[in-house]
Protein backbone atom coordinates (compact mmCIF):
# COMPACT_ATOMS: atom_id res chain seq x y z
CA UNK A 1 0.00 0.00 0.00
CA UNK A 2 1.38 3.38 -1.02
CA UNK A 3 0.48 6.95 -0.14
CA UNK A 4 -0.73 8.71 -3.29
CA UNK A 5 -1.24 12.46 -3.54
CA UNK A 6 -3.75 13.52 -6.18
CA UNK A 7 -3.64 17.16 -7.25
CA UNK A 8 -6.85 17.75 -9.16
CA UNK A 9 -9.27 20.68 -9.34
CA UNK A 10 -12.22 18.86 -10.93
CA UNK A 11 -14.29 17.23 -8.16
CA UNK A 12 -15.52 14.38 -10.38
CA UNK A 13 -11.99 13.47 -11.49
CA UNK A 14 -10.71 13.84 -7.93
CA UNK A 15 -13.36 11.42 -6.66
CA UNK A 16 -12.60 8.99 -9.48
CA UNK A 17 -8.87 8.93 -8.69
CA UNK A 18 -9.62 8.51 -4.99
CA UNK A 19 -12.07 5.63 -5.47
CA UNK A 20 -10.01 3.73 -8.04
CA UNK A 21 -6.71 4.00 -6.19
CA UNK A 22 -8.12 3.31 -2.74
CA UNK A 23 -10.52 0.51 -3.66
CA UNK A 24 -8.78 -1.24 -6.56
CA UNK A 25 -5.16 -0.72 -5.54
CA UNK A 26 -5.64 -0.31 -1.76
CA UNK A 27 -3.55 2.85 -1.61
CA UNK A 28 -4.05 5.69 0.82
CA UNK A 29 -5.13 8.72 -1.21
CA UNK A 30 -4.98 12.41 -0.36
CA UNK A 31 -6.71 14.79 -2.78
CA UNK A 32 -6.01 18.51 -2.91
CA UNK A 33 -5.72 21.44 -5.25
CA UNK A 34 -3.77 23.49 -2.70
CA UNK A 35 -0.29 23.93 -4.19
CA UNK A 36 1.41 24.88 -0.94
CA UNK A 37 -0.03 21.86 0.87
CA UNK A 38 0.91 19.55 -2.02
CA UNK A 39 4.50 20.80 -2.10
CA UNK A 40 4.84 20.46 1.66
CA UNK A 41 3.53 16.85 1.61
CA UNK A 42 5.86 16.02 -1.27
CA UNK A 43 8.94 17.62 0.26
CA UNK A 44 8.47 16.16 3.74
CA UNK A 45 8.20 12.58 2.49
CA UNK A 46 4.52 12.10 3.29
CA UNK A 47 3.72 10.61 -0.13
CA UNK A 48 5.07 7.79 -2.29
CA UNK A 49 3.65 9.05 -5.60
CA UNK A 50 1.69 11.90 -7.17
CA UNK A 51 -0.99 12.19 -9.81
CA UNK A 52 -0.92 15.73 -11.16
CA UNK A 53 -3.62 17.38 -13.26
CA UNK A 54 -1.93 19.50 -15.92
CA UNK A 55 -4.65 22.17 -16.19
CA UNK A 56 -5.14 23.37 -12.64
CA UNK A 57 -7.34 26.44 -12.43
CA UNK A 58 -7.49 27.23 -8.70
CA UNK A 59 -4.05 26.20 -7.54
CA UNK A 60 -1.57 28.61 -6.02
CA UNK A 61 2.00 28.25 -4.84
CA UNK A 62 3.14 30.98 -2.47
CA UNK A 63 0.26 33.16 -3.70
CA UNK A 64 1.04 32.74 -7.40
CA UNK A 65 -1.32 30.81 -9.70
CA UNK A 66 0.34 27.66 -11.08
CA UNK A 67 -0.62 24.89 -13.45
CA UNK A 68 0.35 21.27 -12.98
CA UNK A 69 3.50 21.63 -15.04
CA UNK A 70 4.91 24.38 -12.82
CA UNK A 71 3.87 22.64 -9.61
CA UNK A 72 5.39 19.37 -10.80
CA UNK A 73 8.65 21.13 -11.68
CA UNK A 74 8.73 22.74 -8.21
CA UNK A 75 8.26 19.31 -6.63
CA UNK A 76 10.92 17.66 -8.78
CA UNK A 77 13.39 20.43 -7.84
CA UNK A 78 12.87 19.63 -4.15
CA UNK A 79 14.54 17.12 -1.86
CA UNK A 80 12.38 14.15 -2.95
CA UNK A 81 12.36 14.89 -6.67
CA UNK A 82 14.49 11.90 -7.56
CA UNK A 83 12.58 9.41 -5.44
CA UNK A 84 8.87 10.33 -5.58
CA UNK A 85 7.31 9.83 -9.02
CA UNK A 86 4.79 12.17 -10.62
CA UNK A 87 2.20 10.95 -13.12
CA UNK A 88 0.67 13.77 -15.18
CA UNK A 89 -3.04 13.42 -15.96
CA UNK A 90 -4.29 15.45 -18.88
CA UNK A 91 -6.91 15.70 -21.57
CA UNK A 92 -4.23 17.17 -23.88
CA UNK A 93 -3.22 13.80 -25.28
CA UNK A 94 -1.40 14.72 -28.50
CA UNK A 95 1.99 12.96 -28.58
CA UNK A 96 4.03 16.14 -29.12
CA UNK A 97 2.14 17.88 -26.31
CA UNK A 98 2.84 15.04 -23.92
CA UNK A 99 6.56 14.92 -24.67
CA UNK A 100 6.74 18.69 -24.15
CA UNK A 101 4.71 18.42 -20.93
CA UNK A 102 7.06 15.77 -19.55
CA UNK A 103 10.09 17.90 -20.33
CA UNK A 104 8.55 21.10 -18.92
CA UNK A 105 7.31 19.44 -15.74
CA UNK A 106 10.12 16.91 -15.10
CA UNK A 107 7.30 14.42 -14.39
CA UNK A 108 7.92 10.72 -14.79
CA UNK A 109 5.01 9.70 -17.02
CA UNK A 110 1.50 10.67 -18.07
CA UNK A 111 -1.96 9.25 -18.48
CA UNK A 112 -4.70 10.62 -20.70
CA UNK A 113 -8.05 11.81 -19.39
CA UNK A 114 -10.84 10.99 -19.33
CA UNK A 115 -9.95 7.90 -17.35
CA UNK A 116 -12.14 5.13 -18.69
CA UNK A 117 -9.84 2.15 -18.17
CA UNK A 118 -9.36 1.98 -14.41
CA UNK A 119 -6.94 -0.94 -14.63
CA UNK A 120 -4.71 1.16 -16.91
CA UNK A 121 -4.59 3.89 -14.25
CA UNK A 122 -3.70 1.39 -11.53
CA UNK A 123 -1.05 -0.19 -13.78
CA UNK A 124 0.51 3.22 -14.55
CA UNK A 125 0.74 4.06 -10.85
CA UNK A 126 2.12 0.63 -9.95
CA UNK A 127 4.79 0.82 -12.69
CA UNK A 128 6.05 4.14 -11.34
CA UNK A 129 6.04 2.91 -7.76
CA UNK A 130 7.93 -0.23 -8.80
CA UNK A 131 10.61 1.85 -10.55
CA UNK A 132 11.12 3.76 -7.31
CA UNK A 133 11.32 0.55 -5.28
CA UNK A 134 13.93 -0.85 -7.67
CA UNK A 135 15.90 2.40 -7.60
CA UNK A 136 15.97 2.37 -3.80
CA UNK A 137 17.37 -1.17 -3.78
CA UNK A 138 20.19 -0.28 -6.19
CA UNK A 139 21.49 2.68 -4.19
CA UNK A 140 24.61 1.52 -2.31
CA UNK A 141 24.52 2.08 1.42
CA UNK A 142 27.26 4.13 2.99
Amino acid sequence: MARILVIEDDPVNAELFDLVLSRMAHHTVTVTEDGDMALELYNNGSVDGVIMDVSLSNTFLEGVAVDGLRLSKAMKNGPNGATVPILLATAHAMRDDMENFLIASAADDYISKPIVDFAKLVDAVERLLEKVRQHRHTIPSL
